[in-house]
């Protein structure tokens, strides 16, 4: 215990030496706007996310204050100091003004209280008389400290920095009146655990599984907000395992909770819910470099997201066969639909949710090579199927192998450099990632002299197949068995 205490004083010790480095660092156009609100009579105090990045010793883009003046007041001084005027007063409403000079962003809020409806997460906003006041509204401790302008005094009534040196996650105020007054702030306690490898505290812990219910008063644009952080996070497996733990996954991604089957005595499938969160671990491990320039890099959201929901169709795909055999028949088509209904209620892009529900699709797809190699034909559809996700489709297959079986698992792997190997084979010899058929649409209406139509589309697809079977078959070659097909077409249209 004394060799604990120990650590987290010389944690807290080298955190305060550590900030008030980066404090003393700020941009001279931040000390000047310090110096100008006291001038005027104001306070101004750096606050929230940048006081504690600076705590662990992160840079941050947003350098958001706030301030005892009012928003007339703080226009006022902005005027003067971004020089240009280039100011933005969009949340005036709120008691935030904004402002740039040089390149350097301010938004500054004015001290407040806040009065909530409990059937809604938005605020009446009232005007607050202290910082410590502004700080106790704050969703946790860590983001409950700031530092005075220009004076570069450290504020931290709730022992922010303390927790910082535990990575403890605590509210300011009783948990139950923080989440209650905002469940959002729900989705953000398990978020930070992805995100800075924090835990939470007991008490906070209890009130998010009482609570739980009530994220269903937030948007699901939010929701998704949070969702995608805690995806992109360092530790998301950490996230989504308290995300299910307190309930919250039941209300926001209830296809995660239900991989939780009841497995049989004699283990004849594996623990659904258990794989699915190795397989993500796995997939981040797989991950590109970050700014490597490579077509899936670190941190991959669509990537992440289908190692997530890869198995989602499970569930409802499970049947007992005779012997004891539990199957998931085509729980990839049905998971990729699930998967898809999921992303839109959560307000995902058209684009990611595509992508996300097709690899979930073709992520059993190789288990046909291993069972029996492919022919070229095979693979040419395999990589066409892919398309521009074939590099995350890789990652995914890879991953989502978690047999104990070594010699399974090297099996599998030495499968699947195989057919690495052959697609690297074929794309050198067939540009194989771009398949088209040898004739285009403008060539096959002028071969056939048909007008743009159905038939044109047939005509293509039909050549397509040709191309997939065979390779590159050469235009004269292709113009013989377009005219093949389309004398065989006349034929049936005049027999029946």
């Amino acid at each position: 215990m004394t060799d604990f205490v120990d650590e987290t004083a010389a944690r807290l010790e080298t955190a305060r030496t550590r900030a008030a480095s980066m404090f003393r660092a700020l941009p001279e156009e931040i000390h000047e706007l310090g110096r100008l609100f006291e001038a005027a009579g104001h306070e101004l105090a750096l606050v929230g996310g940048p006081v504690r990045d600076a705590v662990l010793g992160r840079s941050s883009a947003d350098l958001d204050f706030t301030t005892s003046a009012r928003p007339d007041d703080t226009e006022a001084i902005l005027r003067g100091w971004t020089r240009e005027g280039a100011i933005w007063d969009m949340g005036r409403e709120f008691g935030t003004l904004g402002g740039v000079r040089d390149g350097v962003k301010v938004e500054i809020t004015t001290y407040r209280t806040e009065t909530y409806d409990p059937t809604s997460r938005k605020p009446q906003v009232q005007y607050g008389d202290t910082l410590e006041g502004d700080l106790s509204r704050r969703d946790f401790t860590v983001n409950a400290m700031a530092v005075r302008l220009p004076s570069l005094e450290l504020v931290d009534p709730f022992d922010g920095l303390g927790d910082l040196a535990r990575t403890l996650l605590r509210t300011p105020v009783t948990p139950a009146q923080s989440f209650s007054d905002d469940p959002l702030r729900m989705m953000r306690a398990v978020r930070f655990v992805s995100q800075l490898g924090f835990r939470i505290e007991d008490a906070t812990a209890d009130a998010i599984e009482q609570l739980a219910e009530r994220i269903t008063i937030v948007s699901a644009e939010r929701v998704r907000e949070e969702l995608v952080k805690l995806m992109l996070g360092a530790h998301p497996r950490g996230g989504l395992e308290l995300l299910t733990e307190l309930g919250l996954a039941a209300h926001v991604l209830p296809e995660l909770p239900a991989l939780q089957l009841e497995i049989d005595e004699h283990h004849h499938h594996k623990d659904v819910y258990q794989h699915t969160l190795m397989v993500l671990d796995q997939a981040i491990d797989l991950e590109s470099p970050a700014g490597s320039g490579g077509p899936s890099e670190r941190p991959d959201l669509v990537l992440r997201l289908a190692a997530l929901m890869h198995d989602v169709g499970k569930p409802a795909t499970r049947r007992f066969e005779e012997g004891g055999v539990v199957t998931f028949r085509f729980h990839e088509t049905v998971g990729a639909k699930m998967t898809s209904k999921r992303m839109r209620t959560l307000t995902f892009d058209k684009d990611t949710t595509k992508k996300v529900a097709r690899l979930v699709e073709l992520h059993l797809r190789f288990h046909g090579y291993v069972e029996s190699p492919w022919t070229d034909s095979a693979v040419r559809r395999y990589v066409t199927d892919a398309g521009d996700l074939l590099p995350q489709l890789h990652r995914l297959t890879r991953a989502d192998v978690t047999t104990r079986n070594r010699r399974k698992a090297r099996s599998l792997a030495l499968a699947y450099d195989e057919l690495e190997a052959r697609i690297d084979h074929l794309a050198t010899q067939e540009e194989i990632g771009k398949i088209r058929p040898d004739l285009d649409g403008n060539r096959i209406m002028q071969i056939l002299d048909l007008p743009p139509g159905r038939v044109v589309g047939e005509a293509y697809q039909h050549l397509l197949e040709l191309r997939m079977e065979h390779g590159p078959l050469g235009e004269e070659r292709a113009i013989e068995e377009l005219r093949a097909w389309w004398a065989s077409r006349e034929q049936a249209d005049r027999e029946v």
